[in-house]
């Protein structure tokens, strides 16, 4: 390890435990994620679960989406010094078929395996970017994980009374239509512990390409990878007309500002805004339904885009002082 970050580490023990699960062959967010992540010292990273894709999706229109997520996740695992040391495994090609029916696999062996562990008291966080199959199959296979750990989910549309859709936007909101079924059983059905960040939050973590160039590029080999991960998407968009402006929607970098980036007393992400509802479901087009005597639901309104970059930038410059 650098000797920057290894100083890093020394200054920052381990407060809390983190299971990665993320779409990483899709919108290269995940990536960016994920090395902030793995550059934090105050969790460790337990496992990282490559995620599936919609059939057809453009960022991977494979039939293999998560394993080629887990391969793309060990390329970062490895541009961070850390191959070999944090577990990288994926998880299901396909979604959900119904609410009662779970899908097995590496994934959600990892998840229950770490989340029925009663060697520890360091918290648990499942930080989610994707879909949520692999969450509803580790629920539906071991339904006591929900009293272990919480679901930091980037997902949803906008909650009446706090936000609105943006311009043009149709259907379902994406990570939610990656597996609605999914979605249905982690809502609607489970009683995990929920943090969420809808659409009308993480579309508040705009990157600037200029940041991109200037402030992540220069980060070694790994800040080198980011940035060509995402300027292509500005290419290929291009390539089809569609100008994406300057900025990048860096939407699952909050899953490291609300899990690493706690405050230093009584430990909570408290830099950012949220309200508590009762925990909705969802309809079969993506709407949020009531559900009769919900569990409470945390909802962030506001991220601390400040800190949550600083800090990226800050830790890929250390990584590059090596």
């Amino acid at each position: 390890m650098p000797a920057s970050l290894a100083r890093l580490r020394d200054l920052v023990p381990a407060r809390a435990r983190v299971i990665i699960d993320n779409d990483f062959s899709g919108d290269p967010d995940g990536l960016l994620q994920l090395a902030h992540h793995l550059l934090s010292p105050s969790v460790e990273i337990r496992a990282v679960i490559g995620s599936h894709l919609r059939p057809g999706d453009p960022f991977d229109p494979s039939e293999v989406t998560a394993e080629n997520a887990a391969r793309a996740a060990l390329d970062v695992v490895t541009l961070a010094g850390l191959a070999g040391h944090v577990p990288v495994v994926a998880g299901s090609n396909v979604g959900l078929s119904d609410r009662a029916t779970p899908i097995r696999s590496a994934a959600t062996d990892a998840i229950i395996a770490e989340a029925m562990r009663d060697d520890t008291e360091l918290p648990l966080y499942l930080a989610c970017g994707a879909g949520l199959t692999e969450v509803a199959s580790a629920w539906l296979l071991e339904p006591r994980i929900a009293e272990r750990l919480t679901l930091v989910w980037i997902g949803g549309p906008e909650h009446s009374g706090l936000a609105v859709p943006p311009p043009g936007s149709t259907g379902a909101e994406y990570n939610l239509n990656i597996d609605l079924i999914a979605g249905q059983v982690v809502f609607g059905d489970s009683d995990i512990p929920i943090w969420q960040i809808p659409r009308d939050a993480y579309r508040q973590t705009l990157l600037s390409t200029a940041e991109l160039i200037t402030r992540v590029g220069p980060g070694g080999a790994l800040g080198a990878h980011l940035e060509r991960a995402i300027t292509r998407v500005s290419g290929m968009a291009g390539a089809h007309g569609i100008f994406l402006g300057e900025t990048y929607i860096a939407g699952d970098s909050p899953l490291v500002l609300l899990t690493a980036l706690q405050s230093a007393f009584e430990a909570d992400p408290s830099s950012s805004d949220y309200v508590v509802r009762p925990t909705p479901s969802f309809d079969d087009v993506g709407e949020y339904v009531e559900v009769p005597d919900a569990r409470r639901l945390r909802i962030y309104t506001r991220l601390d885009v400040r800190l949550m970059f600083d800090d990226l930038f800050a830790k890929l410059g250390l990584l590059a002082a090596s």
